[in-house]
């Protein structure tokens, strides 16, 4: 049972609010009290491996270096861009997506430490106005920079993940960049957002482009709530492939995606560029009446067998608005809920059943959408300026990859693949008490969690300078 308590007049948390609980089988004389009177604790233990993971990538500080300064006196200025952008992007990755948590936040002790200030005689962080003034301070020409730095960060990573791979001098022998959209309901009178009828919301919907060998995120691109999936996918491709080929000249690289982008002014694209492509088709009578045949010796045997079947085949085909035929791979499935036929259009030369498991593989990015919008709250975009919003996605993308990495690191000590969300809670969100002393910093954490096999996973990892 809950009630209020008043606490003594003698107490110095006097002003602090108070709940008492009866709880089943403790003595009348020792009931619980409950008070936000803690002091010095942090409810994100973990926050020092968001800073370390944070110095390996040099993530943070790349964006910071591209954000405009829009403070004109010196002596105004309290909190470096550096630390804005590490207080923000950590605040997101903690699971404080909104910009009012600061109000509290910034006076966590912890926080404060990773932040660059000394939690107890250091400064306070930076409060929400702040954080709102940043935003809007933002350009067209700083998002295309900040972009271009988030870019050098998977560049320097992919070229890490291929010599551990064995790659000769980190050289990928191929970049797969799936692409993929995703829907973002936005509230209020945001610029740029639309009511689209198919999802029978208002929203954004942003280009989210990711390695499909290695679940990186290259960028995310904000479109407005009425683009078409493929809006923009030719020029956002185009820079990436340039980024991509200055550093590695040579790289192969594919494209794939769902028939969202089954555009022809992609297919030509990839084509001049020599990349391979394999995306999705939107069936029509015409590629139906190609499958007819093979989802009919589907049907047969599935009838014979009473088990699913699926086979699948390849043919030449030209819709009226390609300027010649292409490869198209089909699938013709018999299930017993029914038929189901699905069509792709590709350069690849796998056999078909092969070619269509390897689009098929492309669901995976749909589950790093998930972390991305799930743990890293990529859908919350509610600035009114749309340049603001397309930043603050910058900022999202910056909390899945130092999430992503702490993912990695423990992967490559054993551990299964956790998903984002529940890594923050597992390795970020521990109670303790941080003390400022003479020669050190302590973190006391609480001693009944039971994430400590996966701190000394992370601690005992290689190359940890």
């Amino acid at each position: 049972m809950l009630q209020s308590a008043t606490p003594p007049a003698s107490a110095s948390y006097s002003s602090s609010p108070s709940w008492r609980f009866s709880v089943p089988g403790v003595p009348a004389a020792l009931p619980l009290d409950v008070r936000f009177d803690g002091g010095r604790l942090t409810s994100d233990g973990g926050l020092p491996w968001l800073d370390e993971a944070d110095g390996v990538l040099g993530l943070c500080g790349a964006l910071a270096a591209v954000v405009p300064e829009w403070r004109r006196r010196a002596g105004s200025v309290r909190h470096s861009l550096a630390a804005l952008v590490r207080q923000r992007v950590f605040q997101i990755a903690c699971g404080y997506e909104d910009q009012n948590d600061a109000t509290t936040l910034r006076t966590d002790p912890l926080l404060k430490l990773v932040c660059g200030q000394l939690p107890e005689s250091g400064p306070d962080l930076a409060s929400q106005p702040t954080f709102s003034r940043l935003e809007n301070a933002v350009r067209a020409t700083s998002c295309y920079r900040l972009s271009l730095a988030l870019g050098r960060v998977y560049l320097t990573e992919r070229a890490r993940v291929a010599r551990e791979r064995g790659e000769s001098g980190g050289v990928p022998r191929r970049i797969l960049l799936d692409l993929d959209g995703t829907d973002d309901p936005t509230h209020g009178d945001q610029e740029g957002s639309a009511y689209h009828g198919y999802y029978g919301q208002h929203m954004y919907f942003p280009l989210l482009v990711f390695d499909g060998d290695t679940n990186q995120l290259v960028t995310a691109v904000l479109r407005p709530g009425n683009a078409h999936g493929g809006r923009g996918a030719v020029a956002i491709l185009r820079r990436i492939v340039r980024v991509l080929r200055g550093r590695w000249p040579g790289v192969q690289i594919e494209v794939r995606a769902d028939s969202g982008f089954a555009l022809p002014a992609l297919y030509d694209f990839c084509e001049a560029e020599g990349i391979d492509y394999t995306i999705g088709l939107v069936p029509n009578p015409r590629l139906e009446r190609r499958a007819a045949p093979l989802l009919a010796e589907a049907q047969r045997q599935q009838t014979t067998t009473g088990q699913k079947v699926r086979l699948a085949g390849a043919t030449m085909y030209q819709a009226g608005s390609w300027s010649h035929a292409r490869r198209v791979v089909y699938k013709a499935e018999a299930l017993a809920q029914g038929p189901n036929t699905r069509f792709v259009v590709t350069t690849r030369k796998d056999t078909p059943l092969t070619l269509y498991d390897f689009y098929v593989d492309r669901g995976a990015p749909e589950l790093w959408i998930k972390d991305f919008k799930r743990a890293c709250y990529g859908d919350r975009l509610s600035n009114h300026r749309f340049v603001a919003n397309q930043f603050r996605l910058f900022l999202h993308a910056a909390a899945y990859w130092l999430l992503d990495t702490l993912r990695r690191w423990l992967l490559a000590a054993g551990y299964e693949p956790l998903q984002l969300d529940t890594l923050r809670l597992r390795v970020l969100k521990i109670g303790g008490r941080v003390r400022e002393l003479l020669t050190r910093v302590r973190l006391s954490l609480a001693a009944s969690h039971p994430a400590e096999p996966l701190w000394l996973a992370l601690a005992r990892r290689n190359n940890r300078s």
